[in-house]
């Protein structure tokens, strides 16, 4: 009888995970100014190659059971997999560190960081195969991560690269991150205070749409770098005509022209979310608000904004999303943010600086995508209920 594979997704992730044991582990430098060099598992640690295959060998066997069991066993097996991976990076940083150098500079290597890839998307198949309602789905993704942040926080990879250039930076990080969230609110708050509105006007009024989403769908056209440089000459030339604008903070560059421009990306969507939410309530539902005696804001209230709201929060997540990486760009006109650290980090061919940047542009999107996600499961779960 031949043996079936029952999930394909797993046994190819555990291959390309064989394949990875090829790639450094960690990238090791003996200080911060010289260029690192790759080091394999086994050349961090002394032990044969052949123990590698213990895990995707188990992750094989996995893919080839059937079953909620299986899907659950692997769940655990990968997240354990994934602690037990950034555990052991702080761990072969501290480790190099005190057999080599203490100025010796230890970061994940492209190995690890494909393992660790592997194990968020194994864990994220196996959540999915386990069809659980929305708000468990999102209670699994979450705890994926409380123990790479106890390890975190506990201290346990402070010997890695990456956490000793965020020691020696952390007043311009904690700035940064200031500037990031200034970015992403600045944006939201006025995007939805005119994207909402005009949305609603363009529901009740469909033949005048035309013309404005027109105009928003070509601005959504425009490189994000080419509209915020267009912004820079009418903003200076406006401080320079008034002068008393510098002293409200609007400038031809900095943080003024970055929220311009992504007030405008995000109108689009906006819009286009409350307008398509406002038109897929049912025709009867209204027509029952009607004969149980509704006036217009009652049904509105009542009727349209609760049955509208899903699909107005799905776009206002992906304009949230979108913000958070577009304000990356936005430090190119001196609006700061994590995107200072990024390109101070390209101009300075410092890769840890690079990651400091971008990392936690990638944890702020996952975690704004993450709240929209729950808000929407809990809005759900309510309507069901």
């Amino acid at each position: 009888m031949p043996i079936r594979c029952h999930n394909r997704v797993l046994l190819l992730m555990a291959l390309i995970a064989l394949a990875a044991a090829a790639l450094p582990f960690v990238n090791f430098a003996p200080n911060r100014l010289v260029s690192g060099e790759g080091r394999a598992v086994w050349q961090v640690w002394a032990f044969s190659p052949a123990l590698l295959l213990i895990v995707p060998g188990l992750l094989i066997v996995l893919a080839l059971m059937r079953g909620r069991g299986a899907v659950v066993a692997t769940l655990v097996v990968c997240e354990l997999l994934f602690a037990g991976l950034v555990w052991s990076a702080g761990l072969a940083a501290t480790h190099l560190a005190s057999s080599e150098s203490p100025l010796a500079r230890t970061a994940v290597g492209s190995g690890l960081w494909l393992w660790l890839a592997l194990c968020l998307l194994a864990c994220s198949d196996a959540i999915r195969r386990l069809n659980l309602p929305p708000l468990w789905r999102w209670l699994l993704q979450a705890q994926i991560w409380i123990l790479p942040l106890l390890l975190l926080f506990s201290g346990e990879l402070n010997a890695l690269s990456l956490m000793k250039e965020y020691a020696n930076r952390q007043d311009v990080f904690n700035d940064a991150g200031q500037q990031h969230l200034t970015l992403l609110l600045g944006t939201l708050i006025p995007a939805l205070l005119i994207g909402v509105p005009l949305g609603l006007l363009y529901y009740r009024r469909p033949a005048s749409q035309g013309p404005v989403f027109a105009v928003l769908n070509i601005i959504q056209t425009i490189p994000s770098v080419a509209l915020f440089g267009l912004l820079i000459a009418p903003l200076a030339g406006l401080t320079r005509a008034w002068p008393w604008l510098s002293s409200l903070g609007i400038a031809g560059t900095g943080l003024t022209p970055a929220l311009i421009a992504l007030v405008l990306y995000a109108l689009l969507p906006l819009a286009r979310g409350v307008l398509a939410g406002l038109s897929q309530v049912p025709a009867e539902v209204l027509e029952s608000a009607d004969a149980m005696g509704m006036n217009s804001r009652q049904r509105f209230w009542q009727i349209q904004l609760p049955l509208a709201l899903p699909v107005l929060l799905r776009g206002l997540r992906v304009v949230a999303v979108q913000t958070v990486g577009m304000a990356v760009i936005a430090a190119l006109i001196g609006a700061g943010g994590f995107g200072a650290l990024v390109f101070q980090g390209l101009l300075s061919s410092a890769l840890d600086l690079v990651l400091l940047g971008v990392i936690p542009t990638i944890v702020m999107a996952v975690v704004v995508d993450a709240l929209f996600a729950l808000w929407i499961a809990l809005l759900r779960r309510r309507t069901d209920d």
